[in-house]
């Protein structure tokens, strides 16, 4: 039996950069430190949120270093996904050399794979490594679901597959995957919003995007759930729920690195294809953080 391995908060970090494009690596230190003063459970480098596809190699390796020398001795779950398996069996092979406590293996994403391409993909993954693995299910990214069926199936096949990080915003999905999944695996929201909501049915935490801007908050929230305090919890969601709808006003990470920039944390850059923040969303970011901490 797999002892639970991931709970609580995880925060999938923002990658800073410089108005002239440059990685900001003192100002990501100063993220990964914040981070770990407020308490989070685990950390999430070179994910989605901190917009890999568009790093370097290099960057890619000195940001994981850079993660594992702040981190405080929290588990780092590596993003290494990408939508063709030898790229990933090379992105994991880097990320087991570097240190890597577990590993986010996004479901392929242009190449929308049926239900069995994804189980062949995730088979040939978790036979390719002895490190855990997180499977990232977001559709809206993927352009393909995976199904409730699909992943107990690779649950119960694959010792070393240990969480999913469920971001396809189907609440009915989510409570099946929970209702079925072995002892110790881990059930973890990809959706801010529907964390309470999946705690309360019986699911394990968040890699969050919020908790970039409010970490104590969120690992607040999620250690409640874990210890039962429901009313506490309850609190916490209604107080964080507009912070956690306006984070995706438009594409992540551009809302939370125009929140965090106006906190004085990082510049709001990203690199193309992204764009910055509206006037509009700087605006929303600003507000929501000011009701926030009034």
């Amino acid at each position: 039996m797999r002892p639970l391995y991931l709970q609580g908060c995880g925060t999938a970090l923002v990658t800073p950069f410089t108005q002239s494009g440059e990685v900001d690596y003192p100002a990501y230190i100063n993220l990964v430190k914040r981070q770990v003063e407020n308490g989070v459970d685990f950390l999430v480098p070179l994910a989605t949120t901190g917009e890999t596809p568009t790093l370097s190699a290099e960057e890619k390796q000195k940001i994981f270093a850079l993660t594992k020398e702040h981190c405080g001795g929290l588990p780092l779950v590596a993003g290494c996904g990408s939508n063709s398996l030898p790229a990933t069996i090379e992105n994991i092979r880097n990320l087991e050399a570097w240190g890597a406590d577990a590993l986010l293996v996004v479901v392929p994403f242009y190449n929308k794979p049926t239900q069995e391409g994804q189980y062949q993909y995730f088979k040939a993954v978790a036979e390719a490594t002895e490190k855990p693995i997180v499977v990232y299910n977001v559709p809206g990214r993927t352009g393909a679901n995976m199904s409730a069926d699909t992943i107990i199936r690779l649950a119960d096949e694959f010792e070393n597959i240990i969480a999913t990080k469920e971001a396809s915003g189907n609440y009915s999905q989510v409570s099946d995957i929970i209702r079925r999944a072995p002892a110790g695996f881990s059930v973890l929201s990809g959706d801010d919003d529907m964390t309470f909501a999946l705690m309360a049915t019986g699911g394990h935490g968040v890699i969050s995007v919020a908790s970039n801007l409010a970490p104590a908050e969120v690992s607040s929230m999620t250690r409640a759930m874990i210890e039962g305090d429901v009313n506490t919890a309850r609190e916490l969601h209604h107080r964080l729920f507009p912070l956690f709808k306006a984070c995706f006003v438009e594409s992540n990470p551009i809302p939370v690195k125009a929140g965090m920039a106006s906190m004085g944390l990082m510049e709001k850059y990203v690199r193309l294809p992204l764009s910055v923040a509206s006037e509009k969303t700087e605006n929303v970011m600003s507000e929501v953080i000011r009701e926030l901490w009034k």
